[in-house]
């Protein structure tokens, strides 16, 4: 950690967000007469949307391709790229510098203003870095343009902590923790702006509808193919294939996980791949070469990750919780194919699909139709097109 850094971590928030954008500001002055980069052209369709800025997993992009198959509806992708951070496709980007940078602040705005719709995510800013602890005078300016704003979470962006400890018994929130100290009031501030603002909000995962019970399901959306075609057969080693992507630690229960599948291994019954540093259009490949993927045994959810492995025909174990699978036997009339597992069964429950693989294959077998029922693009553009086309009142 830099000197400075350390200085700014002391600070009270609003002088750390001002100096912040001072550093930007200051840092940015080399582009002042560079050119600035490039923004895709904007479409002459009746409607426009652009969805931005965070692009988690990638999803920003493929809900903007999934609203492109609607009618008379055109939309763009937009994400700042951060250095160290595996980057997902979309439409247009900028580096953190342009985003602290007035030139390229003005031009972004005067584009995101031709376009009739806005997806906000998780309340970030869409015009740049000005010092402002969300996207609040974004969204005020471009309502005043007279364009559509609506606002979508990806998870501990929305999700309480405290709310979600009382919830689930192996939740990974406690008061104290450095992960619960730091999301409680980012998630508390977001559910006052939410009501506050009283836009339409979607959110990606079925468990968030409890932190925002007005809001409406946009499922995650994967192109199934790419993960289908770099699959192998399920059980065509010796040694079953166990593998866990850790890609947050303490939220997906890691350590556990570690534990019980390095104990499996050690006993010869499985080879365990923990699976980091893999860059995206690498993960197909990785994850069809596992039998068995463990996704997370603290959240209660399932996400981008474990509706990959379903594609993929992988035998995927998790800890989804029985409020999810009702919510989503009630809106969409599918039993969510993955086999339950906690904190305290996961060694069980992989050791008995291991014991049967003729009923594990045949949970596997069960992902690939509930992905392109539920997660292939086109019900989250029905789900989109609610809000993007207005219906005709007779």
């Amino acid at each position: 950690m830099t000197v400075t850094r350390a200085i700014r971590e002391h600070l009270p928030a609003p002088l750390a967000r001002t100096a912040g954008a001072v550093r930007r500001r200051l840092r940015g002055l080399r582009y002042s007469y560079a050119a600035l980069p490039a923004f895709p052209p904007v479409a002459t369709t009746p409607v426009r949307m652009l969805v931005g800025p965070t692009n988690s997993a990638g999803q920003g992009h493929a809900w903007a391709q999934a609203a492109k198959t609607l009618p008379d509806v055109d939309a763009v992708s937009f994400a700042l790229q951060r250095k160290g951070q595996f980057e997902f496709p979309n439409d247009y980007g900028v580096p953190l510098a342009w985003f602290g940078q007035p030139r390229w602040q003005r031009a972004q705005q005067q584009y995101v203003e031709q376009y009739t719709h806005v997806l906000v995510e998780s309340l970030r800013p869409l015009f740049g870095a000005r010092g402002h602890a969300d996207a609040v005078p974004d969204i005020e300016a471009l309502l005043g343009k007279g364009v559509d704003v609506a606002l979508l979470f990806h998870g501990s962006d929305i999700r309480l902590p405290s709310r979600h400890a009382k919830r689930e018994r192996w939740s990974p929130f406690t008061p104290g923790d450095e992960l619960t100290d730091r999301l409680e009031p980012q998630a508390r501030r977001h559910a006052e702006i939410v009501e506050a603002l009283g836009l339409p909000v979607f959110v990606s995962t079925v468990d968030l509808l409890d932190d925002v019970p007005n809001a409406h399901w946009l499922p995650v959306a994967i192109d199934p193919q790419r993960w289908q075609l770099a699959a192998r057969p399920l059980f065509e080693l010796d040694k079953p294939v166990v593998a866990h992507v850790p890609s947050n630690a303490k939220l997906k229960g890691t350590q556990e996980i570690d534990e019980v599948l390095t104990g499996l291994q050690e006993r010869g019954l499985i080879e365990y791949r923990r699976i980091t540093g893999v860059p995206n259009h690498q993960m197909p490949a990785v994850i069809g070469a596992a039998d068995i993927v463990v996704d997370q045994l603290h959240i209660g959810l399932y996400g981008v990750a474990a509706v990959e492995a379903l594609a993929a025909g992988r035998i995927v174990v998790s800890y989804v919780g029985d409020s999810v699978r009702r919510r989503v036997r009630s809106l969409a009339g599918r039993e969510v194919p993955i086999v339950e597992a906690d904190p305290d069964t996961l060694g069980d429950v992989v050791s008995g699909l291991i014991a049967d693989r003729e009923a594990a294959a045949a949970h596997a077998s069960a992902g690939p139709g509930f992905v392109a029922e539920l997660h292939d693009g086109r019900r989250s553009a029905e789900v989109l097109r609610s809000w993007l086309i207005e219906k005709e009142i007779l």
